[in-house]
């Protein structure tokens, strides 16, 4: 089934978040309301179970919860893959865990809190802890990757190599949750140079954008798309066409903000190591 963008067109996610069943929201995250109902939407009235649903980065489980209740709620056999390094600090921990109503627990490995917390959805969710980075994706064909991994843009070029060549032409979404955070930039500079087979459907909240897969994307594409080897003026140039472009003109300032956040951090390509932003 080819998919259009039309299906996007007034926001049908933004008025759904209190449908999202209690026990997926009670699974901690750190995406913001209308993140969550993002996702929910997607995995019910988007998704049609043509391919596999991909979490890069699930944390605890809660992007992966909300995915897996709205596969749910639509009634299809979903195969849901929840890649995670499972692994929270104290201050993680204190912050956004225990808030969220975990109690307080000794050491940082999160893998069985996530498996106890998804456990309503075992029999359609299959977790792979570990670094990312040296997955390997094997199953077949992909019809939602959820990207909240790409830290680096070693890591976005890794993630893309071996997760986007199964995305379904014309029937695939990607899901970038960092997008237009300006510790990231490399995710507009890599999406804008694949805009010939992805196009972006879904500005959400903050920094989240959505991008529809309109044709393979091939290893000549990904080559092209490779943004680890960029230096600064390279990185810059290609943020700016993506600012100039219609397709992103809706968030041309925050392409700005990425631009700054450039030449603040001079060749810095790790979201955690930028300083000045």
């Amino acid at each position: 089934m080819t998919r259009d963008i039309s299906e996007f067109s007034g926001t049908p996610w933004r008025d759904i978040a209190d449908q999202i069943p209690q026990r997926a929201r009670a699974v901690p995250t750190m995406l913001k309301a209308e993140e969550q109902a993002l996702y929910f939407w997607i995995a019910r009235d988007w998704a049609k179970g043509a391919g596999a649903i991909v979490d890069l980065g699930c944390f605890a489980g809660g992007s992966t919860a909300r995915l897996a209740a709205g596969a749910e709620a639509a009634g299809y056999a979903a195969e849901i893959h929840a890649y995670d390094r499972f692994s929270a600090n104290e201050k993680t921990k204190e912050n956004t865990l225990y808030p969220q109503g975990v109690a307080p627990f000794e050491g940082e490995d999160i893998r069985p809190l996530a498996e106890r917390l998804l456990a309503p959805w075992a029999d359609m969710i299959a977790l792979y802890p570990g670094d990312l980075l040296q997955s390997r994706w094997h199953g077949g064909p992909i019809e939602v990757l959820a990207v909240d991994a790409a830290k680096s843009a070693r890591a976005a070029d890794r993630i893309a190599d071996r997760f986007f060549p199964a995305l379904i032409p014309a029937g695939a979404l990607i899901v970038q949750q960092d997008f237009l955070h300006r510790r990231q930039p490399w995710l507009i500079a890599q999406m804008h140079l694949l805009a010939g087979a992805a196009v972006p459907v879904a500005f959400c909240a903050h920094d989240c954008v959505a991008f529809l897969v309109t044709e393979q994307i091939d290893r000549d594409r990904l080559a092209a798309a490779r943004v680890e080897h960029l230096d600064d003026d390279a990185l810059i140039g290609i943020l700016t066409e993506a600012a100039e472009s219609p397709a992103l003109a809706p968030v041309a300032d925050r392409i700005a903000g990425a631009i700054h956040a450039v030449r603040a951090n001079p060749g810095e390509r790790r979201a955690w190591a930028f300083g000045r932003a």
